[in-house]
């Protein structure tokens, strides 16, 4: 059977699955990143991780992959194969794509942005299906934004679009990592919600799924927290789709699993805000942490298309 290699790399673990055509995952994997270790164990790590996917595929399937994608953190120079920069994992300017195509001997590879490429598989085949301009916003550690257009993520210039975490939606708000202040991940990502909960209950470990509970059970300290994230979010959604125009605005990451806790203010927030700009259809996405392998896989198979028609 023919399949790809599709891989998700992550600050703490890696993803992986052998795709086939159809985008079902045929196997699925998961491996400790080892950040701890320094960056070259961990782009070691992704080789080797990449190698046994390799032989698992010939083994049941009788054939090796023909492809493979794969998502990183960072900034990445997709064109190039690159992996640029990551904080988390602490590489600069890796040839990953090189890499990968080297050890799985010489098959092509796809080289994707984390974000971007889970933004492709929710607009294709998650929530965003059917929409020919969405923005997938995932609410994690940080925020960054996937901005899909007519079945592709914009990667921008320079390989930095759609980081939106960085509008500046209060100016003399908290200091962020990029040298700015008052950022829009610094008030409204789900560790900002935990950090802001930690302080207002008096518990260091509080987290942000436990500032929803505590918002479900009428806290009246859990909603101010809730709600001073939910109107910074909106502050610099409004400004995203003042921009972009989109269809559809999707939500993910771990604060987006507190369901209509976050998004029945959420829109409310949002639609307070808009005046000449169209309201898009705000939900939540479909494909969970699934998506960045869906996503590496759909690269792989856009190679191969390419490739083809070339």
């Amino acid at each position: 059977m023919r399949h790809v290699i599709a891989l998700d790399v992550g600050g703490t673990g890696m993803k992986a699955a052998l795709a086939g055509a159809d985008g079902t995952l045929l196997h699925e994997a998961r491996r400790p990143t080892g950040r701890e270790r320094g960056p070259e164990a961990v782009v070691a790590s992704i080789l080797d991780f990449a190698e046994e996917l390799r032989e698992t595929g010939r083994q049941r399937f009788g054939s090796t992959a023909a492809a493979a994608g794969v998502a990183v953190p960072g900034i990445v120079d997709d064109a190039r194969g690159i992996a640029a920069y990551s904080a988390n994992l602490g590489w600069r300017d890796v040839p990953l794509r090189t890499l990968l195509s080297e050890r799985l001997g010489g098959v092509p590879v796809a080289l994707g942005h984390d974000v971007r490429t889970g933004g492709l598989a929710e607009g294709r085949i998650g929530a965003g299906r059917g929409a020919d301009r969405f923005l997938f916003v995932p609410l994690g550690t940080g925020i960054a934004g996937a901005i899909g257009i007519d079945g592709r993520i914009e990667a921008g210039a320079h390989g930095s679009a759609g980081e939106i975490g960085h509008i500046v939606v209060r100016p003399d708000g908290p200091d962020c990592g990029c040298g700015q202040r008052g950022c829009l991940e610094t008030l409204a990502s789900a560790a900002a919600v935990g950090r802001a909960w930690a302080e207002a209950c008096g518990d260091p470990r509080a987290t942000a799924a436990d500032a929803a509970k505590a918002v479900e059970s009428g806290d009246a300290r859990a909603q101010a927290v809730w709600q001073d994230a939910v109107d910074a979010l909106a502050a610099g959604l409004v400004t995203s789709l003042t921009l972009l125009d989109p269809h559809t605005l999707i939500i993910g990451g771990g604060l987006a699993e507190a369901g209509d806790t976050l998004f029945e203010p959420l829109r409310a927030a949002v639609r307070s805000r808009v005046t000449f700009q169209r309201l898009p259809l705000i939900v939540p996405a479909a494909l969970g942490d699934a998506a960045g392998c869906l996503g590496a896989g759909l690269l792989a198979w856009d190679l191969l298309s390419t490739e083809v028609t070339a």
